[in-house]
Order: C-alpha cells, then structure tokens, then sequence
C-alpha cells in the first residue's frame, strides 16, 4: 500500500488509538507499548489488516473518561505498523510510520472493545509550486546548518531534509523530528496548506539554529 493513499475500505472503519499530547505527523515515527486489552486486540486487527489505525490527541477534560468515549481532536494522524513485536505476556511493541492526515466524520458504534471511525482523507491544498519548492530548498539549508551545530544526529538530518518528494513532505518530516509542542504538533496537523506547514517549520528550525549558534537578519 502506498503511503500517499489510504484505500477506501481502510478509511470506512479506522480503529482510533486515543492518547494525551500526542500527535503523529506524516512521515513521523511513533513507538508504541500496547499493554491494556483492548488496545491489544486492536492491534491483532491491524496485523491481520490493513495495519493501520489513527492517534486521536484527547482533548484537555478526558481525565477521568478514559473508559468511556473521552473528546478526541476531529483531526489526526493516521500511522501504518512499521514493526511489532508480541511479547511473552500479550503486550505488543510497535512503532508507526505516520502516513497520512484524516479528519473524522463519524464515529462508528462496534462491539469490539476500541473505537472505530468513519474518516475522511485531508489531502493537500494546491499552491504555486515554484513557491513551495523555494521554501523546500530554505528549509533544507536551514537544516543543513543546524546539522552542523547539533552534537548528533547531524547527517540523519541532512538525509531527511533531502528524502522528501515534496515540499509538503519535507515540511511534515522536519516538524515530525524536531517539534516536540503538542499545539503546535496539532495545528501542523491540522494544516492542509503545504506553504503554511512549510513556513512554520522554517520559523521553528531559524528559532532552533539561533538558540544553538549566533544568528542575525539572515537565518530567515
């Protein structure tokens, strides 16, 4: 399956993985501990599935409603199982590629023990390409400056600027590997419009390569 299409059948009855502060970005990776039974059986589907399933950030006031339906962000990333493992006991280890941003439509009354929706692929707006590819190469020498003032991680950086096929993704990629901030994590998920991802991404690594190096008018 590609990673820049969810198959229809996929999007009709998506399992949901509810989580405080987390949000999965396209291109990001998310290691994951299934430990509660439901979340088990959840992800035993997705092995025998499409091996998909959405991170659903909670919305703040779910304390207390982990067992019911808490309120979950409408928009979120959906992540495809990179690996597992079962462990001897039933718990699961997993890590997700984020491969895609969904938005929910409905929520799906199952027997099964975990949530499941009905979502709605939020594909990218269209922009003047020479555009975006501009801020592209700006955020691909921002970060080639920042690999050279980071202690490590450095070449890993480089590489991931440049393994993108498009601005969008070079945008989501960064931001998935160094912004941390739940908020603003979700306003980057929640935005279709690769120029605006890609100009806060830039602001964020100008903000990181200031804080790490001398910088003047120019790192813009």
């Amino acid at each position: 399956m590609s990673d820049a299409a969810l198959q229809p059948d996929a999007l009709a009855e998506l399992p949901i993985f509810p989580l405080p502060n987390c949000v999965l970005l396209p291109g990001g990776l998310l290691p994951l501990h299934m430990f509660e039974p439901r979340y088990r059986e959840l992800t035993r589907d997705c092995l025998a599935g499409h091996q998909l399933m959405a991170i659903a950030r909670l919305r703040p006031g779910f304390e207390g409603a982990q067992y019911g339906k808490p309120p979950v962000y409408e928009r979120m990333g959906v992540g495809r199982i990179l690996c597992s493992e079962e462990l001897p006991d039933g718990r699961f280890a997993l890590v997700l590629r984020g491969v895609a941003r969904v938005e929910l439509a409905r929520e799906l009354d199952t027997a099964s023990p975990y949530r499941r929706i009905e979502a709605r692929l939020l594909d990218d707006q269209r922009v003047d390409p020479l555009d975006a590819l501009d801020h592209q190469r700006r955020l691909i020498a921002l970060c080639d400056r920042l690999a050279e003032v980071i202690d490590q991680g450095g070449p890993q950086l480089r590489e991931l600027a440049r393994g993108a096929d498009s601005p969008g993704r070079c945008a989501d990629a960064i931001a998935a590997a160094l912004i941390m901030d739940p908020d603003a994590r979700q306003e980057l998920l929640e935005a279709t419009c690769p120029l605006s991802r890609l100009q806060r991404t830039l602001g964020h690594v100008s903000h990181l390569l200031c804080e790490l190096a001398p910088c003047d008018s120019s790192v813009n």
